[in-house]
Protein backbone atom coordinates (compact mmCIF):
# COMPACT_ATOMS: atom_id res chain seq x y z
CA UNK A 1 0.00 0.00 0.00
CA UNK A 2 3.07 2.43 1.08
CA UNK A 3 6.38 2.20 0.39
CA UNK A 4 7.56 3.96 3.03
CA UNK A 5 6.14 5.00 6.21
CA UNK A 6 7.11 7.46 8.84
CA UNK A 7 6.41 7.47 12.20
CA UNK A 8 6.70 10.68 14.19
CA UNK A 9 6.43 9.27 18.03
CA UNK A 10 7.28 5.66 18.23
CA UNK A 11 5.74 5.39 21.83
CA UNK A 12 2.72 2.86 22.42
CA UNK A 13 0.43 3.58 19.52
CA UNK A 14 3.15 4.58 17.16
CA UNK A 15 5.38 1.32 17.73
CA UNK A 16 1.99 -0.39 17.93
CA UNK A 17 1.48 0.84 14.69
CA UNK A 18 4.52 0.06 13.42
CA UNK A 19 4.52 -3.72 14.07
CA UNK A 20 1.01 -3.51 12.58
CA UNK A 21 1.89 -2.32 9.18
CA UNK A 22 5.19 -4.51 9.09
CA UNK A 23 3.22 -7.71 10.00
CA UNK A 24 0.53 -6.95 7.36
CA UNK A 25 2.54 -6.38 4.74
CA UNK A 26 1.74 -2.80 3.86
CA UNK A 27 5.25 -1.25 3.06
CA UNK A 28 8.62 -2.48 2.85
CA UNK A 29 9.88 0.34 5.04
CA UNK A 30 9.24 1.90 8.67
CA UNK A 31 11.18 5.56 9.61
CA UNK A 32 10.42 6.23 13.29
CA UNK A 33 11.71 9.58 14.77
CA UNK A 34 11.80 10.72 18.08
CA UNK A 35 13.40 12.96 20.97
CA UNK A 36 14.89 9.75 23.32
CA UNK A 37 17.25 8.17 21.05
CA UNK A 38 17.63 5.21 23.81
CA UNK A 39 14.23 4.77 23.11
CA UNK A 40 14.63 4.94 18.96
CA UNK A 41 17.10 1.95 19.31
CA UNK A 42 15.07 -0.60 21.36
CA UNK A 43 12.51 -0.26 18.61
CA UNK A 44 15.09 -0.85 15.84
CA UNK A 45 16.84 -3.51 17.70
CA UNK A 46 13.36 -4.77 18.38
CA UNK A 47 12.39 -4.59 14.27
CA UNK A 48 9.59 -2.35 15.16
CA UNK A 49 11.23 0.17 12.68
CA UNK A 50 13.64 0.12 10.06
CA UNK A 51 15.44 3.40 11.01
CA UNK A 52 15.09 5.93 12.94
CA UNK A 53 16.17 9.89 12.76
CA UNK A 54 16.32 12.85 15.43
CA UNK A 55 15.40 15.52 12.87
CA UNK A 56 11.60 15.17 11.87
CA UNK A 57 12.44 16.51 8.28
CA UNK A 58 14.90 13.68 7.81
CA UNK A 59 12.72 11.06 8.59
CA UNK A 60 10.22 12.48 6.68
CA UNK A 61 12.42 12.31 3.26
CA UNK A 62 10.54 10.11 0.83
CA UNK A 63 7.70 8.84 3.24
CA UNK A 64 4.42 8.24 1.12
CA UNK A 65 2.62 8.08 4.89
CA UNK A 66 3.27 10.05 7.54
CA UNK A 67 1.65 9.13 11.29
CA UNK A 68 1.77 11.65 13.75
CA UNK A 69 1.82 10.06 17.09
CA UNK A 70 3.06 12.50 19.68
CA UNK A 71 1.15 14.25 22.23
CA UNK A 72 -1.45 16.27 20.16
CA UNK A 73 -0.22 19.58 21.54
CA UNK A 74 2.96 19.19 19.48
CA UNK A 75 1.30 18.84 16.44
CA UNK A 76 1.32 21.92 14.43
CA UNK A 77 5.20 22.43 15.21
CA UNK A 78 6.14 19.13 13.65
CA UNK A 79 4.52 20.06 11.11
CA UNK A 80 5.92 23.29 10.46
CA UNK A 81 9.09 21.31 10.57
CA UNK A 82 8.86 18.79 8.45
CA UNK A 83 6.67 20.59 5.81
CA UNK A 84 9.80 21.70 3.49
CA UNK A 85 10.90 18.07 3.04
CA UNK A 86 7.43 16.39 2.30
CA UNK A 87 7.17 15.18 -1.19
CA UNK A 88 4.41 15.91 -3.04
CA UNK A 89 1.58 13.49 -3.01
CA UNK A 90 2.47 12.02 0.23
CA UNK A 91 -0.42 11.55 3.20
CA UNK A 92 -0.09 12.48 6.24
CA UNK A 93 -2.72 11.28 9.65
CA UNK A 94 -2.41 10.63 12.91
CA UNK A 95 -3.86 8.88 15.97
CA UNK A 96 -5.06 11.95 18.10
CA UNK A 97 -7.88 11.89 20.31
CA UNK A 98 -8.59 15.34 19.28
CA UNK A 99 -10.00 16.82 16.11
CA UNK A 100 -11.82 19.77 15.97
CA UNK A 101 -10.09 22.88 15.32
CA UNK A 102 -7.00 20.94 14.98
CA UNK A 103 -7.92 19.41 11.83
CA UNK A 104 -8.84 22.96 10.78
CA UNK A 105 -5.30 24.34 12.00
CA UNK A 106 -3.14 21.19 10.13
CA UNK A 107 -5.31 21.40 6.79
CA UNK A 108 -4.30 25.29 7.01
CA UNK A 109 -0.72 25.05 7.60
CA UNK A 110 0.39 21.86 5.23
CA UNK A 111 2.01 22.59 2.17
CA UNK A 112 -0.96 22.26 -1.24
CA UNK A 113 0.66 18.77 -2.58
CA UNK A 114 0.28 17.15 0.37
CA UNK A 115 -2.76 15.22 1.65
CA UNK A 116 -4.23 15.33 5.51
CA UNK A 117 -6.55 12.92 6.46
CA UNK A 118 -7.12 12.88 10.60
CA UNK A 119 -7.53 9.33 12.46
CA UNK A 120 -8.27 8.51 15.85
CA UNK A 121 -8.15 4.82 16.54
CA UNK A 122 -10.06 3.74 19.45
CA UNK A 123 -7.43 1.41 21.34
CA UNK A 124 -5.53 2.92 23.49
CA UNK A 125 -3.77 1.79 27.13
CA UNK A 126 -3.37 2.99 30.12
CA UNK A 127 0.28 2.28 29.87
CA UNK A 128 2.79 3.77 27.68
CA UNK A 129 5.92 3.32 25.49
CA UNK A 130 7.67 0.41 23.45
CA UNK A 131 7.68 -2.27 25.91
CA UNK A 132 3.64 -2.39 25.59
CA UNK A 133 3.08 -1.96 22.04
CA UNK A 134 1.62 -5.01 20.50
CA UNK A 135 0.99 -5.16 16.50
CA UNK A 136 -3.34 -6.73 17.04
CA UNK A 137 -4.01 -3.22 19.33
CA UNK A 138 -6.14 -1.97 16.56
CA UNK A 139 -7.57 -5.46 15.70
CA UNK A 140 -11.56 -5.55 16.30
CA UNK A 141 -10.89 -1.39 17.52
CA UNK A 142 -13.07 1.16 16.15
CA UNK A 143 -11.05 3.73 14.23
CA UNK A 144 -12.55 7.14 13.74
CA UNK A 145 -11.52 8.88 10.59
CA UNK A 146 -12.45 12.83 10.64
CA UNK A 147 -12.29 13.58 6.65
CA UNK A 148 -13.49 17.57 5.69
CA UNK A 149 -14.50 19.11 2.41
CA UNK A 150 -11.08 19.43 1.94
CA UNK A 151 -10.07 15.77 1.76
CA UNK A 152 -9.21 14.22 -1.29
CA UNK A 153 -10.48 11.36 -1.98
CA UNK A 154 -7.66 8.99 -3.48
CA UNK A 155 -5.78 9.84 0.16
CA UNK A 156 -9.11 9.01 2.08
CA UNK A 157 -10.00 5.73 0.12
CA UNK A 158 -6.06 4.81 1.41
CA UNK A 159 -6.57 5.48 5.17
CA UNK A 160 -9.48 3.93 5.31
CA UNK A 161 -8.14 0.82 3.97
CA UNK A 162 -5.31 1.27 5.72
CA UNK A 163 -7.12 0.92 9.13
CA UNK A 164 -9.10 -1.85 7.67
CA UNK A 165 -6.61 -3.79 6.71
CA UNK A 166 -5.17 -3.36 10.11
CA UNK A 167 -8.15 -4.93 11.28
CA UNK A 168 -10.16 -1.94 12.33
CA UNK A 169 -13.56 -1.05 11.47
CA UNK A 170 -13.56 2.54 10.15
CA UNK A 171 -16.31 5.03 11.31
CA UNK A 172 -16.16 8.41 9.40
CA UNK A 173 -17.56 11.76 11.08
CA UNK A 174 -16.55 15.12 10.88
CA UNK A 175 -14.10 16.76 13.66
CA UNK A 176 -16.35 18.50 15.24
CA UNK A 177 -18.53 15.74 16.20
CA UNK A 178 -15.93 13.88 17.26
CA UNK A 179 -14.82 15.92 19.79
CA UNK A 180 -18.13 16.19 21.44
CA UNK A 181 -18.54 12.73 21.13
CA UNK A 182 -15.00 11.94 22.98
CA UNK A 183 -15.06 14.78 25.26
CA UNK A 184 -18.24 12.96 26.82
CA UNK A 185 -17.17 9.49 26.60
CA UNK A 186 -13.36 9.46 26.74
CA UNK A 187 -12.01 13.07 27.62
CA UNK A 188 -14.49 13.20 30.84
CA UNK A 189 -13.72 9.53 32.67
CA UNK A 190 -10.14 10.37 32.14
CA UNK A 191 -10.71 13.70 34.53
CA UNK A 192 -13.00 11.96 36.60
CA UNK A 193 -10.01 9.25 37.03
CA UNK A 194 -7.50 11.70 37.80
CA UNK A 195 -10.02 13.48 40.30
CA UNK A 196 -10.93 10.63 42.52
CA UNK A 197 -7.28 9.45 42.86
CA UNK A 198 -6.91 13.10 43.97
CA UNK A 199 -9.70 13.31 46.71
CA UNK A 200 -8.51 10.44 48.09
CA UNK A 201 -5.39 11.62 48.62
CA UNK A 202 -6.72 14.97 50.16
CA UNK A 203 -8.17 13.39 52.31
CA UNK A 204 -5.43 10.98 53.70
CA UNK A 205 -3.58 9.28 50.61
CA UNK A 206 -3.03 6.27 53.08
CA UNK A 207 -6.74 5.42 52.42
CA UNK A 208 -5.29 4.55 48.34
CA UNK A 209 -3.70 1.25 50.29
CA UNK A 210 -7.12 -0.54 51.35
CA UNK A 211 -7.93 0.15 46.95
CA UNK A 212 -10.33 -2.28 45.96
CA UNK A 213 -10.92 -3.83 42.56
CA UNK A 214 -13.77 -0.96 42.19
CA UNK A 215 -11.57 1.86 42.67
CA UNK A 216 -8.79 -0.05 40.77
CA UNK A 217 -10.99 -0.55 38.19
CA UNK A 218 -12.73 2.90 37.93
CA UNK A 219 -9.36 4.56 38.38
CA UNK A 220 -6.85 2.82 35.85
CA UNK A 221 -7.07 5.37 33.18
CA UNK A 222 -4.93 7.94 35.78
CA UNK A 223 -1.93 5.90 35.08
CA UNK A 224 -1.93 7.67 31.73
CA UNK A 225 0.53 9.95 30.45
CA UNK A 226 0.04 13.33 32.61
CA UNK A 227 1.46 14.91 29.06
CA UNK A 228 -1.09 13.14 26.48
CA UNK A 229 -3.57 14.43 28.37
CA UNK A 230 -2.82 17.85 29.10
CA UNK A 231 -2.83 18.84 25.84
CA UNK A 232 -6.08 16.60 25.24
CA UNK A 233 -7.98 18.46 27.79
CA UNK A 234 -6.93 21.85 26.73
CA UNK A 235 -7.55 21.33 23.02
CA UNK A 236 -11.01 20.17 23.63
CA UNK A 237 -11.55 22.44 26.74
CA UNK A 238 -14.64 23.84 25.86
CA UNK A 239 -16.69 20.99 24.96
CA UNK A 240 -15.31 19.05 28.20
CA UNK A 241 -16.54 22.47 30.10
CA UNK A 242 -20.04 21.61 28.49
CA UNK A 243 -19.79 17.98 29.85
CA UNK A 244 -18.55 18.75 33.14
CA UNK A 245 -21.22 21.25 33.67
CA UNK A 246 -23.91 18.14 32.73
CA UNK A 247 -21.63 15.59 35.46
CA UNK A 248 -21.81 17.86 38.34
CA UNK A 249 -25.52 18.40 37.89
CA UNK A 250 -25.72 14.77 38.00
CA UNK A 251 -23.23 14.33 41.19
CA UNK A 252 -25.53 17.46 42.61
CA UNK A 253 -28.57 15.35 42.28
CA UNK A 254 -27.22 12.26 43.82
CA UNK A 255 -26.13 14.48 46.83
CA UNK A 256 -29.72 15.53 47.04
CA UNK A 257 -30.66 12.14 47.54
CA UNK A 258 -28.29 11.15 49.90
CA UNK A 259 -28.84 14.06 52.03
CA UNK A 260 -33.07 13.69 52.08
CA UNK A 261 -32.52 9.84 52.45
CA UNK A 262 -34.34 9.33 49.36
CA UNK A 263 -33.83 5.57 48.63
CA UNK A 264 -36.23 5.33 45.44
CA UNK A 265 -34.77 8.44 43.44
CA UNK A 266 -31.03 6.97 44.33
CA UNK A 267 -31.83 3.41 43.28
CA UNK A 268 -33.79 4.80 40.26
CA UNK A 269 -30.58 6.70 39.39
CA UNK A 270 -28.33 3.17 39.71
CA UNK A 271 -31.02 1.40 37.85
CA UNK A 272 -31.08 3.93 34.59
CA UNK A 273 -27.12 3.78 34.51
CA UNK A 274 -27.14 0.09 35.25
CA UNK A 275 -29.62 -0.73 32.11
CA UNK A 276 -27.50 1.86 29.91
CA UNK A 277 -24.31 0.41 30.84
CA UNK A 278 -25.43 -2.87 29.66
CA UNK A 279 -26.08 -2.22 26.26
CA UNK A 280 -22.46 -0.72 25.64
CA UNK A 281 -20.28 -3.17 23.38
Amino acid sequence: MFNRITILGVGLLGASFAMAVKKSGLCNSVTGYGRNRENLLKAKERNFIDSFETDPAEACKDADLIMLSTPAGSFLDLIKAISPALKKGAILTDVGSVKGKLVREIEKTIPKDVHYIGGHPIAGSDRSGIASANAELFRNAKCIITPTENSDPEALEKIQGLWKALGSGVIAMNPEEHDRIYAAVSHLPHLIAYAMVNTVADMDSSYLDFSGKGFMDATRIASSSEELWNDICLLNRDNLAEVIAVFQKNMDMLNQYLKAGDSDSLKNAFRKARRLREHIG
